[in-house]
């Protein structure tokens, strides 16, 4: 609707079948226009020639009678110009008539003001020279300097010329509306992100809460263990201990009463005595045994610290792996994994001798897009007959290969890698299955990967140029936005036999999907 400036003129508007203004109107795919009825009505009435449609302006054929819809802007616009072509009182368009007559028919009303006069023949500024983008009176147009110049009554222009600011300020609304629609969209978005770094911060403060006091509960857990260990040796000591101070009161008594024997004169006692004494006392074999505990290995102490380093580094980590996610969310970085697939950048150029009749391929072998009508071409063994699509002339059996191709612009296409074995005649069924794995797009937003069934993929940013990634060994094919550097999906299987990158930039849609897919070199 970017009208704004343009000079309107009947021509513009008027059908070339029915030469009357346009009613719903609707455009070609060649670019003309006609009144909806005017060109059903001709293609209805047989002068398609046969299966084939003609434009009735320059005669390019459709092998498809085209999909026609209504051009609302033209309609628009056309509405506009009616509404300025009753006002101005029905003026006829035809250059041959003269500004006196055309002034006569459009001029003003007895109501309306009387025009600027002249500054030279002192008569009404009532025409608009459109060659010099000047009021002028019908004297000026009559003078050599306006002779033969496009010329149309001022008011009438002048109505013209408001339509037109009238269009402009309605895009000029449109405009505003979007941009309105935007801010609250984004202050919406910030409320929710300002609720939610509220809702994170409690949560956060709550799950460290929670372990704050899960460590003071394992702190208690783990010196109450050292406690019932440290108690355990102190039983244990003083069992033996007891045992020990037993002994040795007993072998105490025994040295006395020896020392005390040792030293009688009376040999009858002494001799009565001394086997009892001088016989080894029972005692415990004290050889073996001792205090021992893991408390003094300080394996509880290396346990702990051990413990607690993994847990600060863990902490250290913490907020350096918020902040990474809360980027990645917020906006798209670079992914190191996109470096590491470009390093294996192919050179592919697509092979014709495999391309549907419809295909056009570019003479370097970079791009495709399809064409309104078949070539005649040979029907060899490795052409695709029905589906319009094409394989690249190198083939991969092993190792790792990626290359990228633009889709901007389109609203279908199909790309990724198939088999050498797959069927290439008559109807197709693509899956991994049957030697297809490929991304798709149709009507400009529905993405998915082609398995059975579809496998839909819901993408927040719209890629226009794809990143195709195979590694033969690993048998896996992944599709990369590049400008955004993401990994939109990822399918890994086993490859039968040797695959061709895949191409289909599907059919044309009268013009609505004829930009090319284009292999562009790796950066």
């Amino acid at each position: 609707m970017a009208l704004a400036g343009a000079f309107l003129c009947e021509d513009q508007f008027t059908c070339s079948i029915c030469l009357e203004v346009f009613e719903n109107p609707v455009s070609t795919p060649c670019g003309h226009s006609f009144c909806q009825s005017c060109i059903s009505s001709y293609w209805d009435g047989g002068r398609g020639a046969g299966r084939v449609y003609l434009c009735p302006i320059c005669k390019e054929s459709f092998r498809k009678r085209p999909e026609l819809h209504i051009n609302r802007t033209l309609k628009e616009i056309t509405e506009q110009f009616k509404h300025i072509a009753s006002a101005g009182s029905g003026l006829p368009s035809s250059p041959d008539s003269g500004p006196e007559a055309r002034y006569t028919l459009s001029g003003p009303s007895s109501s309306s003001p009387p025009p600027p006069l002249c500054p030279v023949h002192q008569r009404g500024l009532e025409f608009f020279c459109h060659t010099d983008g000047v009021c002028v009176c019908s004297a000026c147009v009559d003078r050599a300097e306006h002779r033969g110049h496009s010329v149309s009554p001022a008011k009438r222009e002048w109505q013209i010329k408001k339509s037109q600011l009238g269009i402009s300020e309605m895009e000029l609304k449109g405009l505003l509306s979007e941009r309105e629609k935007k801010a609250e969209e984004i202050q919406e978005s910030l409320k929710a992100i300002q609720a939610a770094a509220e809702s994170q911060t409690d949560g956060a403060m709550c799950a460290f809460s929670k372990l704050i006091s899960s460590v003071e509960s394992c702190q208690t857990d783990v010196l109450e263990v050292i406690e019932l260990s440290r108690r355990a040796a102190e039983h244990r000591a003083q069992s033996l201990l007891k045992e020990l101070e037993e002994e040795l009161t007993e072998l105490r008594k025994r040295s006395a009463a020896l020392s005390q024997l040792s030293r009688s004169e009376d040999y009858v006692h002494f001799l009565k005595t001394f086997p009892g004494l001088s016989a080894h006392p029972q005692t415990k074999d004290w050889s073996g045994v001792g205090l021992a505990s893991e408390l003094t290995s300080g394996a509880a102490l290396r346990t702990v610290s051990h413990v607690m380093e993994q847990i600060q580094e863990e902490m250290q980590r913490l907020p350096e792996s918020c902040q990474r996610i809360l980027l990645d969310q917020s906006a798209p970085r670079t992914n190191p994994k996109i470096k590491r697939v470009q390093e294996y950048a192919a050179d592919i150029t697509l092979d014709p001798y495999t391309a549907h009749p419809r295909l056009i391929i570019s003479p370097d072998g970079k791009q495709v897009h399809c064409g309104e009508r078949h070539q005649q071409i040979p029907d060899n063994p490795e052409r695709f007959d029905r589906v319009v699509c094409v394989l690249a002339h190198q083939g991969f059996s092993s190792g790792r290969h990626y290359w990228e191709v633009d889709v901007g612009g389109k609203t279908d296409w199909d790309l990724g890698v198939a088999s050498r074995s797959v069927n290439r005649k008559g109807k197709i069924t693509v899956s991994p299955a049957h030697g297809y794995w490929f991304l798709s797009l149709r009507d400009q937003s529905e993405y998915a990967f082609r398995t059975e069934p579809s496998t839909s993929l819901a993408l927040s940013i719209r890629p226009s140029r794809i990143g195709i990634y195979v590694d033969f060994e690993k048998g896996v094919v992944s599709f990369y936005n590049v400008e955004a550097r993401l990994l939109i999906f990822t399918f890994a299987d086993a490859f039968p036999d040797t695959i061709y990158p895949f191409f289909s930039p599907c059919t044309n849609k009268s013009g609505r999907n004829e930009a090319p897919l284009i292999i562009r070199p790796v950066a």
